[in-house]
């Protein structure tokens, strides 16, 4: 480090140090003015954030690191960006206005140095460490932002799919999953869990899969349901498939899928009756006779 940047660093660290507030509160309402009235964030919530990368930029300033390498390495600085970003995709702010409100601190920054200081030399030399600081600290808000959103995205999925995928209790020891809509093997994966899931807790010892929600069978779809059928004949459950209508009969048939190692049925109703049918056989076949055993 030469011995102009280190001057620079450490004029920079005592601007913040000693006009920290000042910043904070400049900071904020640059940034209200950036956004229009509908979309701005509460001021606490502002100040609050504004005053953590202050003082987080602050640190890195006063620590050994290279300019370059500040935002990326010095821990509270690039933990307070990520905050800052995380918040603003949580509230849904646009990826732009998040990246100009880091950028937005530059005008704030150059404008307290100004005052401390008219030397063009050093002017120059301050405007060209905040821009690479200030540059980076950009950057990494716009990928914390995007990182916020897919991962707000991947859950908001997730719980689509338990709700997309309910298990019904119908009967007594009989489940019943309506599936509506394309059978992918994420879903299959979230159908199987918790249809298992649902078997155990509910002792039950019939599982109806009604897919007439589900627009068409191919070979990945049936592959899927075939899956599901023999996990749930592991528990020790019987398995039905209900809502074979017509075209998918027909679709079936054609692609040759084998579906005859399971028990089908037109609609919800015949597979719910079918299914009684099989749990008072059990329930008739562990009467009478098998007390008689017993003795």
């Amino acid at each position: 480090m030469t011995g102009s940047e280190s001057a620079v660093r450490a004029q920079l660290a005592r601007v913040l140090r000693a006009s920290g507030d000042e910043l904070t509160e400049s900071w904020v309402t640059a940034q209200l003015g950036r956004l229009a009235e509908g979309n701005q964030p509460a001021r606490p919530e502002l100040t609050a954030e504004a005053a953590a990368v202050i003082g987080a930029l602050r640190g890195g300033l006063e620590s050994e690191l290279p300019v370059d390498r500040i935002v990326r390495e010095h821990q509270p600085l690039r933990d307070a960006i990520a905050d800052l970003s995380s918040r603003r995709a949580r509230d849904g702010a646009a990826p732009g206005d998040t990246a100009m409100a880091i950028l937005s601190l530059k005008e704030v920054l150059l404008t307290a140095v100004r005052r401390k200081t008219t030397e063009p030399a050093v002017l120059l030399e301050t405007a060209l460490e905040v821009n690479r600081l200030l540059d980076t600290a950009g950057l990494l808000a716009f990928q914390s932002y995007v990182e916020g959103r897919e991962e707000i995205i991947r859950v908001q999925h997730e719980q689509m799919l338990d709700l997309s995928t309910p298990v019904v209790q119908l009967w007594r020891h009989i489940l019943a999953v309506p599936l509506i809509g394309t059978l992918d093997s994420a879903r299959t994966q979230v159908v199987m869990n918790g249809l298992l899931e649902s078997i155990q807790a509910n002792e039950a010892r019939v599982a109806i899969i009604d897919i007439t929600g589900v627009p068409t069978v191919d070979t990945v779809v049936a592959q899927h349901l075939l899956q599901t059928v023999g996990a749930v004949r592991l528990m020790g459950a019987e398995c039905l498939i209900s809502g074979i209508r017509p075209a998918i009969a027909q679709t079936i048939t054609q692609l040759g899928i084998d579906l005859s190692m399971i028990s089908t049925r037109s609609t919800l109703a015949d597979a719910l009756a079918e299914a009684m049918r099989v749990i008072e056989a059990e329930d008739g076949a562990s009467g009478p006779e098998q007390l008689a055993g017993a003795r």
